[in-house]
């Protein structure tokens, strides 16, 4: 069951930031600090493997002829990508 939680103190530039946010992303002065604390306290992590399993599966998918290292490599050095 949701909880009500009331903030007292808040500093003018929290607020102001907090509001500013809010209208940014069309959300409620609530909603908006409910998302904040979200990304704050419960974080997406991913594990380190899952990670390195998930780049695996990605450059393996590539077709191979189309990015090959060495290409990528020289368009960097152009300033190309």
């Amino acid at each position: 069951m949701p909880t009500t939680l009331t903030l007292k103190n808040i500093p003018d530039e929290i607020y102001q930031r907090l509001k500013a946010s809010a209208v940014t992303h069309r959300r409620s002065l609530n909603s908006e600090a409910i998302v904040c604390l979200e990304t704050v306290l419960l974080p997406g992590r991913i594990d380190p493997s899952e990670r390195l399993a998930r780049a695996r599966a990605l450059r393996a998918a590539l077709a191979e002829s189309k990015f090959r290292a060495h290409d990528i490599d020289a368009l960097k050095r152009e300033g190309r990508l």
